[in-house]
């Protein structure tokens, strides 16, 4: 699935479906370049678990956990992720492989690491389109539109 959005809302919105469809045990892999709007994206996904309190990167922790939704919602940023085994030393799998929703920016960096049902969500920009216009592919979940 390919969407095309103009604006930060419609990324948000887009972000709100999946969350609202997301089942507990869904692992989202979130990839762009800087500035492409994943934060935003992550917000959205956020909202449509139910989750209300603000949602910010969690560049410096590696995860940060949200409880107050429909599902906990595990919010990955691996950007400075120095070694791999890092990963076991907070424990992703119980994350993984619970009853959860995560979502995992930067998420190439651990590919290996990633559950083979892992829907793919990549994000990108075309100047040429506009400022704010953002091409987001959803691979491995059709019905979300």
């Amino acid at each position: 699935m390919v969407t095309e959005t103009f604006c930060a809302e419609e990324t948000f919105a887009l972000g709100k479906r999946i969350g609202a469809a997301a089942h507990p045990g869904m692992v989202l892999s979130l990839t762009g370049d800087l500035g492409t709007g994943k934060t935003v994206f992550t917000q959205g996904v956020a909202a449509g678990l139910g989750i209300e309190e603000a949602v910010n990167s969690p560049t410096f922790t590696i995860v940060q956990i949200y409880e107050g939704g429909r599902l906990p919602f595990y919010h990955f940023d691996v950007y400075r992720i120095g070694d791999i085994e890092e990963m076991d030393e907070i424990g992703y799998e119980d994350c993984f492989y619970g009853e959860g929703v995560c979502l995992v920016e930067w998420a190439e960096l651990i590919k290996e690491l990633l559950p083979a049902d892992t829907r793919r969500i990549t994000i990108e920009k075309d100047p040429g389109k506009g400022f704010d216009y953002r091409r987001i592919t959803v691979e491995g979940w059709e019905d979300v539109g």
